[in-house]
């Protein structure tokens, strides 16, 4: 049986302040963008250690946290990656992906070659868990495995462009090669692999514009 105790972390604001709160965040997180080309400058290793306890406070399915998160600096696994993702694009690209998937790409200029996962000083991978091992030792089934590690995802971008880095989100289809490359066990799923570094000096972005209030949301 949970144990529980009184919240002691939550701080309320004056609704004024609450307002300018989040005023200031959505400015900040508006900044954020997608990139694909990054320096190799290096980052520290305690600024990524503290975004990943960020994203680990996610809430999740029976508080069970189903993800766990590869982070990735030696040079010659990211090699191994990088080949391994390429044979996955290639397939993609040139014959596996749906023209009208391809169509909606074409814009954003992306084919099947990914430098950045050898450039990039950290990447990432996101594994969800269907399974978890509690304290006493049983093996439980996770829940809304998907959602949660969603969830985390997003927090950690969060916390990372918060920290000042760049961040990239690739997925290469399928996955199953980073199980592999990254010894993790059939009981997890590759969920995301996470590009992480300071952008390149004179990246460009696509000149993309998000969707206003009213299309991404209705008031009842």
């Amino acid at each position: 049986m949970a144990q529980f105790v009184p919240l002691r972390t939550y701080r309320e604001y004056p609704q004024s302040e609450m307002i300018e709160r989040a005023h200031a965040f959505n400015t900040d997180i508006q900044r954020r963008r997608t990139v694909r080309e990054f320096s190799d400058r290096p980052v520290p290793r305690e600024i990524i250690e503290q975004c990943l306890l960020a994203a680990g406070s996610a809430p999740s399915g029976a508080a069970l946290q189903p993800w766990h998160f590869v982070v990735v600096s030696d040079p010659k696994v990211k090699a191994t990656l990088r080949v391994e993702a390429e044979k996955e694009e290639r397939d993609f690209y040139n014959g596996r992906a749906p023209q009208e998937w391809l169509d909606a790409l074409a814009p954003l200029g992306t084919d099947e070659n990914k430098p950045f996962l050898e450039v990039a000083p950290w990447l990432i991978a996101i594994f969800e868990k269907t399974h978890s091992l509690l304290d006493d030792g049983r093996r439980v089934k996770n829940y809304y495995v998907g959602q949660s590690t969603g969830i985390a995802c997003g927090m950690l971008i969060t916390a990372l462009h918060h920290a000042g880095l760049a961040t990239l989100t690739h997925t290469p289809s399928p996955m199953a090669f980073m199980n592999k490359i990254l010894d993790r066990p059939k009981g997890e799923r590759p969920f995301l692999l996470l590009v992480v570094g300071y952008p390149a000096p004179g990246v460009q972005v696509p000149d993309i514009h998000r969707k206003p209030l009213d299309r991404i949301a209705t008031f009842i």
